[in-house]
C-alpha cells in the first residue's frame, strides 16, 4: 500500500500555522460581542463578581501547585533523561539516506517544549474560565429579552474557548514540528498539555462536585431550598465550581486531547519511516504536513459552523439540540469536502479521505449515543425519571443500567472505526482517524463549554430574583448543555482511544517490542501468551478503576467537609434559613472548603498516570509496560463512557422531573432524582472525564521514557 507523495510540503505546514492565527484572531474578536452585551442590573453584577473571584483565587492557588510539579519535571527531563524516542538514525538506515535534523541534544529542547505545552494547557484553560466568568451575567440578562439571545451569549463564550483551545494547540505543534522536526521534541508538548490538564481536570472536578454535593443534599433535599437559592452557603462555591471544572478543567482536557492526536500522526510516521517510504528531507513530506493542514481545516470549517446555530424564541429541547447540530454538522462537511482537496494537493491517495470521514462519523455516533441515552426527551433517562416514584435506590439502579448499556454503541462505533482506518491506511491512519475526529473540535467544544455559562446564568437569575421566565430559558440552556457536555466527552473518550492506541504501537516500536512492516504492527515479543504481557494487562485493567476510586473518594471526602459546613451555617446564623432581610451565608468559607479539598486530593491520582508506566516498565520489563497500556486502554474506555453518560442521564432526569414530570419540583419523587443527580455528578464531571487523560499520559509517557526499559 502506497500513501504517498514523496514531495516537501512546507507550505501547508505554514497554512496550520495561519489557520491558527486565524482562529485565534477569531476567538479575540467573538470575545469583545460577548464582552459588549449588557452585563445587567447591579445585584446581578455582584453575584458574577463573587463567581469570577472565587474561580480565579482557586485557578491561581492551582496554578501556583502545578508550577512547582512542571519546574521539578522539566529539570529531570533536561538532565536526567537521556532522549532518544524515535531513533532517526536507524531510519535513516532503513531508507538509504542520510538526514540531518540539526537536533545534538534532545532533552534541554524537549524540557522546553514541555513547558510550552504545560503552559499552552493552562493558558486555553484560563482564557475559556475568563471569557466563562463574564458571560454568564450577560446570559442571564439576554435571558430576559429571549431563548434565541442568550443562546447566541452563551455559545459565543463556548466558541471562544473552542477557538482557543484549537488556535494555541495547533499553534504550537506546527512551530515545534517546523523548528525541531523531530518526534521527539513535539511529544515533550504532549506530555506537558496531557499532565497539566489531567491535575486540572481532577482539581477542577473535585472543587465543582464538592460543591454540588453539599448544595443539594442540604440545601435542597434537608432544608427544601429552591436550587441556587442565595440562602444556601454553598452556592456561590457550586457556580464558581462550574467554573473550574467544567470550563478550566474541560479546556485543559480538551487540549492535551487535540495535540495528542497529532502528535500520534506526527510519531508514527516517524516510527514507519520505513513503510512510509520517505526520501531525504522527509519531515517536511507530506505524510508529516496532512495531520497539522488538516486540523487548519477544521478550524477554518469550525469558524464557519458557528453562523448556522440558530434558533427561535419558543424553541423546543429538540429544536435547540438542532440548531447546534446544524453547525456541527456543516463544520464537518465543508471539512471533508476541504480534506478532500488537500489529499490531491499534496499527492496523496485517497484513501486517506476515507480515514478522515471515518473518524468524523465515529465521533458523531458515539456523540449521537450519548445524546440518546442523556437527553431527557428520550427514553432512557425518562425511564430513570420514572424510576424515581419508587424511591432513590430504584433511580440509582437505573442510572447504573442506562450507563452500562450506553457503551456499546460506543465500543461498536470505535472497534469498526479502528477496522476500517487500519484497513485503508495501517497504524498511520488510526492516527489520523482521531486527528479527523477532532479537527471540528472548536465548534464541538464550544457546544460543550457553553453549558456551564448557561448553568451559572440560571444561578444569577435565582439568586437575583428576575422574573421566573428568565430561568426557565437558562434551564432550557442548562439542560441541553448537560446532552452536549456529554457529547463533548464522548468525543474527547473515543478520540483518546485512537490516540492511546498510536501512541502505544509507537511506544512499541521505540523499544524494539514490534515493527512497523506496510503499515502493520508486527509482533517480536508483545503476546499476550507472555507472563509479562497478562501481568501488565492486568495492572493496566486495574488502574482505570484505581484512578477513578481516588478520585470519587476525593469528591466524598471533600463533599462530606461541605456538608458539615452549611449545616453548622443554617444552624448557628440566626435568620438565616428563613431568609431575613440583610442575613447572608459565609460563601467565602464554603468557597475555601472545596479549594483546599480540591488542591489536595488532586495530587495522588495525578502522580499514579506519571508514575505507574514507569515503575512497570523499570521493575518488569518493557513488554509488561506494552500490556499495562493495552489494558488501561480497554478497561479506561468502557469505564469512561459508563461513568459519563450514566451521570448525564441522572442528571438531566433530575431535569425532567423538575419540569412538572412525575410530581414535580418538592416532591418525593423530586428528592429521589436529586439524590441520583448528587451521585451521579462525580461520575460525568470528575472520574470519567478525567480516564480518558489517564490513558493518553500514560501512554505518551510510555513513549518519552520507553528508551529506558529496552
Amino acid at each position: 500500500m502506497e500513501l504517498m507523495g514523496q514531495s516537501d510540503a512546507p507550505e501547508y505546514l505554514l497554512f496550520g500555522a495561519i489557520a491558527a492565527g486565524i482562529g485565534i484572531l477569531a476567538a479575540i474578536v467573538m470575545a469583545m460581542g460577548v464582552l459588549r452585551k449588557d452585563e445587567g442590573q447591579d445585584n446581578v453584577k455582584h453575584i458574577g463578581d463573587l463567581i469570577r473571584e472565587g474561580a480565579m483565587a482557586f485557578l491561581r492557588r492551582e496554578y501556583l501547585l502545578l508550577s512547582v510539579f512542571v519546574v521539578i519535571v522539566t529539570v529531570i527531563i533536561a538532565l536526567f533523561i537521556d532522549f532518544n524516542i524515535l531513533d532517526n538514525d536507524k531510519i535513516d538506515e532503513l531508507n538509504g539516506v542520510a538526514r540531518d535534523t540539526g537536533i545534538d541534544a534532545e532533552g534541554p529542547w524537549t524540557a522546553i517544549a514541555y513547558v510550552i505545552g504545560a503552559i499552552g494547557s493552562g493558558l486555553a484553560g484560563f482564557v475559556g474560565m475568563s471569557i466563562a466568568v463574564r458571560a454568564n451575567t450577560r446570559t442571564a440578562t439576554a435571558a430576559q429579552t429571549g431563548l434565541n439571545e442568550a443562546l447566541r451569549v452563551a455559545f459565543g463564550s463556548g466558541t471562544v474557548m473552542g477557538l482557543t483551545v484549537t488556535g494555541i494547540g495547533l499553534l504550537g505543534i506546527t512551530v515545534l514540528w517546523v523548528i525541531f522536526r523531530d518526534a521527539n521534541i513535539v511529544a515533550g508538548f504532549g506530555f506537558g498539555a496531557s499532565s497539566i490538564a489531567l491535575f486540572a481536570r481532577v482539581g477542577g472536578g473535585i472543587y465543582t462536585k464538592a460543591a454540588d454535593v453539599g448544595a443539594d443534599l442540604v440545601g435542597k433535599v434537608e432544608v427544601g431550598l429552591p436550587e441556587d437559592d442565595p440562602r444556601n452557603p454553598a452556592v456561590i462555591a457550586d457556580n464558581v465550581g462550574d467554573n473550574v471544572g467544567d470550563v478550566a478543567g474541560m479546556g485543559a482536557d480538551l487540549f492535551e486531547s487535540y495535540v495528542g492526536a497529532m502528535i500520534a500522526s506526527l510519531a508514527l510516521a516517524t516510527a514507519g519511516a520505513s513503510f512510509l517510504g520517505l526520501e531525504n528531507g522527509g519531515y517536511d513530506s507530506a505524510l508529516f504536513a496532512f495531520p497539522i493542514a488538516l486540523a487548519g481545516i477544521g478550524m477554518i470549517a469550525s469558524i464557519i459552523g458557528t453562523f448556522f446555530v440558530r434558533t427561535g424564541p419558543d424553541a423546543t429541547m429538540g429544536r435547540l439540540l438542532w440548531s447546534l447540530r446544524a453547525g456541527i454538522f456543516g463544520a464537518g462537511i465543508i471539512t471533508i469536502i476541504a480534506a478532500g482537496g488537500l489529499i490531491q494537493a499534496l499527492d496523496l491517495e485517497y484513501d486517506l479521505l476515507w480515514v478522515v470521514i471515518t473518524g468524523l462519523v465515529v465521533g458523531q455516533v458515539i456523540g449521537t449515543a450519548t445524546e440518546y441515552f442523556t437527553s431527557y426527551e428520550n427514553k432512557p433517562t425518562q425511564w430513570i425519571a420514572k424510576q424515581s416514584e419508587t424511591g432513590p435506590a430504584s433511580v440509582i439502579i437505573a442510572g447504573v443500567a442506562v450507563g452500562l448499556l450506553s457503551t456499546v454503541i460506543p465500543a461498536i462505533a470505535i472497534v469498526v472505526g479502528i477496522a476500517i482506518a487500519n484497513e485503508f491506511a495501517g497504524l498511520y491512519g488510526v492516527a489520523i482517524a482521531a486527528v479527523g475526529m477532532l479537527s471540528t473540535l472548536g465548534i464541538t467544544l464550544a457546544t460543550d463549554a457553553y453549558g456551564p455559562v448557561a448553568d451559572n446564568a440560571g444561578g444569577i437569575a435565582e439568586q437575583a430574583h428576575l422574573d421566573p421566565e428568565v430561568r426557565e430559558r437558562t434551564d432550557a440552556l442548562d439542560a441541553l448543555g448537560n446532552t452536549t457536555a456529554a457529547t463533548g466527552k464522548g468525543f474527547a473518550i473515543g478520540s483518546a482511544v485512537l490516540t492511546a492506541l498510536a501512541l502505544m504501537v509507537a511506544y512499541t516500536t521505540v523499544t524494539g517490542i514490534a515493527t512497523l512492516e506496510g503499515g502493520k504492527l508486527v509482533s517480536l515479543g508483545l503476546s499476550i501468551t507472555e507472563p509479562d504481557v497478562l501481568i501488565g494487562m492486568i495492572l493496566g485493567g486495574m488502574l482505570p478503576f484505581l484512578f477513578a476510586a481516588l478520585t470519587m473518594q476525593a469528591v466524598g471526602t471533600a463533599a462530606n467537609a461541605m456538608i458539615v459546613e452549611v449545616r453548622r451555617q443554617f444552624a448557628e446564623i440566626p435568620g438565616l434559613r428563613e431568609g431575613v432581610e440583610g442575613v447572608e451565608p459565609d460563601a467565602a468559607r464554603a468557597v475555601d472548603i472545596s479549594t483546599q479539598g480540591a488542591l489536595k486530593a488532586m495530587i495522588l491520582p495525578g502522580l499514579i498516570a506519571i508514575i505507574s508506566p514507569v515503575v512497570v516498565g523499570a521493575v518488569i520489563s518493557a513488554e509488561a509496560l506494552g500490556g499495562l497500556l493495552v489494558g488501561s486502554i480497554i478497561s479506561g474506555f468502557l469505564l469512561a463512557i459508563f461513568m459519563a453518560n450514566a451521570g448525564g442521564a441522572w442528571d438531566n432526569a433530575k431535569k425532567y422531573v423538575e419540569l412538572g414530570n412525575h410530581g414535580g419540583k418538592g416532591s418525593d419523587q423530586h428528592a429521589a432524582v436529586v439524590v441520583g443527580d448528587t451521585v451521579g455528578d462525580p461520575f460525568k464531571d470528575t472520574s470519567g472525564p478525567a480516564i480518558n487523560i489517564l490513558l493518553k499520559l500514560m501512554a505518551v509517557v510510555s513513549v518519552i521514557f520507553g528508551p529506558l526499559f529496552i
